[in-house]
Formats: structure tokens, C-alpha cells, sequence
């Protein structure tokens, strides 16, 4: 085994146990890619129930033809004190709907109770269920011990959402208690509304809970609260159950079912996974007036206090009183405001199921498994139908192989942001979230589209043929991007394949603290004839790959463009993808090496360089004879000092200068992103390269070739500092992206490199500014870019 030389090695980021060195991986991101989308909680949270949860053949037909179905909760019948003659089946069935009682009968988690299984679960001692207690009824009822379990609001919501139901109908909303700040007596319906998509039509929350601060948890949790106007005109009241004003104005406000149906759809397209809260004031004949009510509150509440009455014996204590206290006029109310609201939700259901008969995207099927990727092996087209698919495509300057994805950006906003800009662990943190097309591949390809003057950029990717994958399509074609090589994968013939998605939890300062994605179709399904044949077809100058691929799938990809001589740049993504490109190597074809190198750019940061460092050393890249003869030919004896005088010598202790040595015989020109202190370019110089011998670029050489090699002139290192400091960051995702998408667009055009990193460094700073993950406003570097190249 040969060992590296002293000079490959950083200090104070190896240790050594006799003579195997092992480097030490970062683990932040600074200057980042977006590796796009993500993995919802919510969704595979509730898709662990699938294969044990049963729907009745009415609501599955109903849902399967996109009839109108309403949730309703079994509580109600099982715990509540409004008798047996509510109606609600009914009254959806009156107003065109097909009603979907859940709950849990004999361990069984069902949607779709018929009036005799309600009945057998009233008189069988049932459980109340809540999302916490599902796993137990339903482990139990598998274990033998067959319970039954009423669901609450929260525990309806998890079934009806796992069924494919989007409407639940219900009575008041349970809510932050009085002193829940303290006591920490928080109902569990507000978290649910957080993370499970279902729109909830109800009478607002009880009026003895502090309803200022359930609505603010509302917001931190991301749910849409809006008031049913009612013929009001102007700002309205978020309702108090019994009231229909609670001196809290509603933060928003519609007018009708058919502007919440509108709403609804929109949250299933958009694939934003919180709830949203439809309030429906009390129909006013039977409402109590406000003044009233908050006296009788204010008594039963005191008295609960007096009498010790606190966790889940609270607000039984308080409901007791408040009926005595009104001699059963808030029991009339309260049968009053359900089957309202029921009746509300079957209308709303109706105009849903109008909107998407009219032309949108069927929404109402059930959640897949999140972890259902099955690996697809190419498919069952033929050479021919690959070759009649691609013909006919036109020529394009850069072809970018990689990810399209929606994005959820979520911005911490804490009150202590400023003492501590990170959000807390362990607990929700408030945060303004919003959402937009992304995934690498497709920011780098709109970056290089918007920064050129006559641009011939295309996109090669997948998506799912689902909601999220038509809002993509419709926003690249609104975008002009082009979309011929974004392949939708059919349902039927690729059931488990889901539009990926990126979550980005940022700090306040808009850093990157986590992301989560969910990129599991383009690891599962291949198919290298149809890439092949797209690249042959596009002729592509530049051929961008991303590290969202499978490990065999980047070696396709590198090896189409080199077939069809095309330059090839790879984007890392993120740590663990960076390291795809160095993977074991055993069936795939082996990387080429300077001078004919597979991989002609990568733009890694920090943390992904030493992350891909670390694969090629695993994998005995560096034990490649091939390697060891470019290395040598650096000429790179005593090259310390030079490192520390062209970057720093905390860079350099670091191990980045070093790393990118090591890397560079199989990618001859690396742009190590360095975030706040900038761009660190290094490239090897060809026996010919003009900047060997010209003055202007002498002091960026960092060593010259010493041993008479045939193609190895040197190396070329130069740190680019950052162009401007930034504080004024609206978000950091895709500025990575854009950085590599002005760059290439700028090598396309027969720019030198060198000329174009600051070009590039300027488009970041304009993706960091902007709202979106590739900033409109790119198009004002045209000139500069134009300059740079010529």
C-alpha cells in the first residue's frame, strides 16, 4: 500500500494508529446546493396505518369517483352529552355528500362506521382516542384484546387523511386552556392541524380557553384559521362556540363554500401538509350572546380552579357547569352549532368535489407509503420507442441531469432570535414558512436560462404523476423553461413513485440548520437508453449531474456526455450524496483521469469536498497507479507554504487546499465554496496552458511540473474573496445553485473560468436577496456574463 505525502495531510484533521490516516467530515453546509425535497412526517407517519385500516365500500367507491365525503368524529356519540338524535349522517346525505364516521371498533381503526357498529361501540365501555392512543387500541386489538376507541378531533383527522378524505365536520375545536402557558394544557387538536393536510369546519374553540393564544399556536404551527363571513362585511370574529363573537378578530375571512373549496384544493396542489381551520359561527338565533356567556365562563372556570379540576378533568368539570349555569341552553347550542357546521362541510365537500370534476387534478386518493420506493431496473420500453420519444429534440448549449422538487422553507422568527438564531430542539418553534418549485437541477438550470441572452437550457428529470408534479410542470412552462425531458411517471405503470420533495428549516439569519428530502424517485427507477439517447439528441456543450441520482445512474449520465463529448460538471447536493461520485466501483465503469478525465467540474463546499475526500479514500481511489502519476506530476514537494500564502493558514489546518489536491486528477477543476470567505478555484494547467507563462497569473500558480510529463503543466490555485458581504438575506436555498448556473452558462459560451467565478459569485448574492431559489432579477448580469466569456 502506498502512503500520502506529508504535504496531503492537514494538521490538527487526522489521527494515525500505526499507518492508516483517517479525516475528520464536516458537518454543516455554508454557500450550499439545495439538495431538494423532503420527507413529510405527517404522511409517513400515517402511512404506517394503511395496511391495517379499514374504509367501508361506500366511502372507498366514493372517494375512488370523486363523490363528496365528510369526516366526522366518533366522540360525539361515544363521550358527548347531545343525546342520539343528532342527525349528522343525514344531514350530509341531505346536502349531497357521503358521511365517514371514524373510530376504532374492536382494535379495528375504521372509516366509514355504519349506525349498528356505532351503536356496539357506544355500549362497549369505549376508549377516547386521540393520535397518541391509536397505536394501542389497535396493538392490543392485534394482541387479542379487542377495544373500542371514539376518536377525537385529532384522532379523526390521522384516519379520515390516511382514507384520502379532505373534508371533517365537526363541533368546537379544543384549544390552549387558561394558563397553558404555564401548565403547558394544550389540546392535542392544535398540533394535529399542524401536520395533517384536513380542512376542519367547526364553531370556533370553547370560550373558557384562551383563545388569543390558540390562535398564535395555530399560526407557529402553520394552519390557516378563516372565519365564515356570513353576509358580514369587513373583519370578523373568530367564533367562541356558543358566541359568535369573541373580540378576536379571525385572521382571515371567506364568503362562501365554494372560496374554501378553492382554498382546500389549493393546499393539496401546493402538497403543504398542515391542516387548514374553517370557523363557522353559530347560526345566530341560538347563540348565546358574548356578554352572557363570559360571565357564566368566567363562574365555571373560578370553580374549577376552587374545586382543583385540572388535566383532563378540567374541561368535563367546566362544560358541566356552564350547562347547569344555563339551564341546558348551552346544550341546545351546542347540537345547534354540529349539525350547522356538519351541513357547512357536506357543502364545502360538494364544491370540492365540483372544482376538481372540472378539470383539476384528482386529489382525494389515499396516502402511499413513504418508504414504498421499489427499484426499477430501466423498463419495458424498447431501443425503438426511446429513439421516436427523443427525435425531434433540438440542440441544447447545457443539459442539466438532475432534481425537480417543491420546496417548504421554513425561517425561524422566535422572540429570542436575536440572543439565539437558531430554533430549539425538541419542541415547535414559530417560523415564517413558504413554499416553491426548487430541487437543484432545475434552479441550475433556470439560473443559466435567466442569466444568458438566446438560451438553449434543458432540464432532464422525473416527477410523479400527482399534484405536486403538475404545479412543477405548470410553473417550469410559466417560468419558459423547457419541459420536454421531464419525464411524469404514470401511476399505473410506476404506483410508488412521488414527486420529490425538500423541507429547509433555516435560523434566523436564514442559514441552513436542517433539510429534510425526499428524493426516492430518482434512486428508484432508471433508465440510462432513454438519458443516452436525450443527450445524443441535445448535443449538449455541458452536461450538468447532480448527486440526487443513484450511484449507477451518475455513472450513466457522466458516461453519456463523455460519449457524445461533452464537458461534464457535477453538483454534490449534500454531504452524503457528494459522495455517490466516488463509490465502490465494482460492475460500473471506472472514472477517467486527467487528462482524460470522466468529470471536468464539481463545485462542492467545504463540508461536501471533505465528504467526497473521504469516499474516494474509502473506495481506494487513491490507489489508483493512474492517480499516483498525475500527483507526482504536480511537482507539490514543500507545497505548505504555498498553500498557506494562496488561501490561510486556518484553511490550510483545515485540510481544504489539501483535499482538493488529492481530488484532482480525476476532476482537473474544482470551485470549493467557501461561503463569507468566498471561492477557492483550483484547476490543473495543461503543458500548454497560456497562464504558465503569462505575468498576471504567476502568483495563483501554485506548483509547475518538474518531472517532464507529457500533459501536466501545473496547478492553478486562487481564493476568490466574496464579492459583497450580505446582510440583508431573505433565504439561502438555491444559492448554491445559481452560482453553478451563471458559471456554466458563462463556460458554454467560451468563457474562461477564472473571468466568470465573480460573475457567478454576483448571481448568488441576487438568489440571496430573493424570495425564490433562483432570482428573477439574474438577467441584469447578461453584459457582464457576455464580457466575462469574450
Amino acid at each position: 500500500m502506498r502512503f500520502l505525502r506529508p504535504w496531503l495531510l492537514p494538521r490538527s484533521h487526522f489521527s494515525r494508529v500505526g499507518q492508516q490516516i483517517s479525516f475528520v467530515r464536516g458537518n454543516r453546509r455554508l454557500f450550499s446546493s439545495s439538495g431538494r425535497l423532503n420527507q413529510i412526517p405527517s404522511s409517513g407517519n400515517l402511512a404506517a396505518l394503511k395496511d391495517i385500516l379499514k374504509v367501508s365500500e361506500e366511502v372507498t367507491e366514493a372517494l375512488a369517483t370523486n363523490k363528496p365525503v365528510v369526516a366526522l368524529e366518533s366522540t360525539i356519540y361515544t363521550h358527548g352529552a347531545l343525546g342520539n338524535d343528532l342527525d349528522l349522517e343525514d344531514i350530509v346525505r341531505r346536502n349531497g355528500g357521503v358521511p365517514a364516521v371514524v373510530g376504532i371498533l374492536a382494535g379495528v381503526p375504521t372509516v366509514g362506521l355504519l349506525p349498528d357498529e356505532v351503536a356496539r361501540m357506544v355500549e362497549g365501555s369505549p376508549k377516547k382516542v386521540s393520535r397518541r392512543d391509536i397505536a394501542y387500541l389497535v396493538g392490543m386489538g392485534m394482541a387479542g384484546n379487542k377495544i373500542h376507541g371514539g376518536t377525537t378531533i385529532a384522532g379523526t383527522m390521522v384516519l379520515a387523511r390516511l382514507a384520502g378524505i379532505q373534508v371533517f365536520g365537526t363541533g368546537g375545536l379544543g384549544g390552549v386552556h387558561r394558563g397553558g402557558h404555564e401548565s403547558f394544557d394544550i389540546s392535542a387538536d392544535l398540533t394535529e392541524l399542524g401536520r395533517t393536510r384536513m380542512a376542519v369546519i367547526c364553531a370556533g374553540c370553547k370560550g373558557f380557553l384562551d383563545i388569543p393564544r390558540t390562535l398564535e399556536y395555530l399560526e407557529t404551527q402553520g394552519v390557516l384559521v378563516s372565519t365564515f363571513a356570513d353576509g358580514r362585511t369587513g373583519a370578523v370574529d373568530f367564533p367562541a362556540f356558543w358566541a359568535r363573537d369573541s373580540g378576536i378578530k379571525s385572521p382571515s375571512v371567506v364568503h362562501d363554500e365554494e372560496q374554501a373549496a378553492a382554498i382546500i384544493l389549493a393546499q393539496e396542489r401546493l402538497g403543504i401538509e398542515s391542516g387548514l381551520l374553517f370557523a363557522n359561527p353559530i347560526p345566530e338565533e341560538f347563540s348565546i350572546p358574548r356578554d352572557e356567556m363570559n360571565a357564566v365562563i368566567e363562574q365555571a372556570v373560578y370553580e374549577s380552579t376552587q374545586q382543583g379540576a385540572v388535566g383532563n378533568e378540567n374541561t368535563p368539570f367546566i362544560l358541566k357547569r356552564i350547562r347547569q349555569l344555563t339551564d341546558e341552553r348551552s346544550v341546545l347550542a351546542n347540537k345547534v352549532l354540529v349539525q350547522a357546521n356538519v351541513e357547512r362541510a357536506a357543502k364545502i365537500a360538494v364544491a370540492l368535489s365540483r372544482l376538481v370534476a372540472d378539470g383539476f387534478v384528482p386529489s382525494n386518493k389515499p396516502i402511499e407509503q413513504q418508504s414504498s420506493f421499489q427499484p426499477i431496473r430501466g423498463s419495458n420500453t424498447s431501443i425503438n420507442e426511446i429513439s421516436r420519444e427523443t427525435q425531434g429534440i433540438s440542440p441544447a448549449d447545457i443539459l442539466v441531469a438532475g432534481s425537480v422538487a417543491v420546496d417548504l422553507n421554513c425561517d425561524y422568527v422566535g422572540e429570542d432570535s436575536l440572543e439565539h438564531p437558531s430554533p430549539h430542539l425538541h419542541t415547535s418553534n414559530p417560523a415564517h414558512v413558504g413554499q416553491s418549485v426548487g430541487g437543484v437541477g432545475r434552479n441550475v438550470a433556470l439560473a443559466a436560462q435567466r442569466v444568458m441572452q438566446n438560451p438553449q437550457v434543458r432540464l432532464c428529470s422525473m416527477i410523479g404523476d400527482d399534484l405536486a408534479g403538475s404545479t412543477i410542470l405548470s410553473s417550469m412552462q410559466a417560468s419558459g423553461m423547457d419541459t420536454s425531458c421531464v419525464k411524469q411517471l404514470n401511476r399505473e405503470q410506476y404506483p410508488a413513485s412521488r414527486t420529490a420533495q425538500y423541507v429547509a428549516v433555516n435560523d434566523a439569519s436564514k442559514n441552513l440548520v436542517l433539510g429534510m428530502a425526499d428524493m426516492g424517485i430518482f434512486t428508484a427507477h432508471s433508465f440510462p437508453e432513454r438519458w443516452s439517447s436525450t443527450v445524443k439528441e441535445s448535443k449538449p456543450k455541458w452536461l450538468v449531474v447532480d448527486g440526487n441520482w443513484a450511484d449507477r445512474d451518475i455513472r450513466a449520465w457522466i458516461q453519456a456526455g463523455k460519449q457524445n463529448n461533452s464537458s461534464v460538471a457535477f453538483e454534490p447536493v449534500s454531504q452524503e450524496k457528494s459522495a455517490r461520485l466516488f463509490c465502490n466501483e465494482k460492475d460500473l465503469e471506472t472514472l477517467g483521469v486527467f487528462p482524460h478525465p470522466s468529470v471536468d467540474l464539481a463545485t462542492p463546499n467545504q463540508y461536501e469536498l471533505a465528504a467526497m475526500h473521504a469516499a474516494a479514500q474509502r473506495h481506494e481511489y487513491f490507489e489508483d497507479p493512474r492517480w499516483w502519476d498525475i500527483v507526482d506530476a504536480f511537482g507539490m514537494r514543500g507545497a505548505r507554504d504555498r498553500f498557506v500564502k494562496l488561501t490561510s493558514a486556518s484553511m490550510t489546518d483545515s485540510g481544504i487546499p489539501q483535499q482538493v489536491i488529492q481530488l484532482l486528477p480525476y476532476i482537473p477543476t474544482i470551485i470549493t465554496k467557501l461561503g463569507n470567505y468566498g471561492a477557492l478555484l483550483t484547476t490543473v494547467l495543461g503543458k500548454d496552458d497560456p497562464r504558465l507563462f503569462e505575468t498576471s497569473q504567476e502568483k495563483f500558480i501554485l506548483s509547475r511540473n518538474l518531472n517532464n510529463h507529457p500533459q501536466v503543466g501545473g496547478v492553478y490555485m486562487r481564493l476568490f474573496p466574496v464579492v459583497e458581504q450580505v446582510d440583508d438575506v431573505v433565504s439561502v436555498n438555491g444559492v448554491g445553485d445559481t452560482f453553478l448556473g451563471v458559471l456554466i452558462a458563462g463556460l458554454a459560451q467560451g468563457g474562461k473560468i477564472e473571468n466568470l467565478v465573480n460573475v457567478a459569485q454576483k448571481g448568488a448574492v441576487l438568489t440571496l436577496r430573493s424570495p425564490q431559489s433562483v432570482s428573477e432579477n439574474l438577467g441584469v448580469l447578461r453584459s457582464e456574463l457576455v464580457a466575462a466569456a469574450s
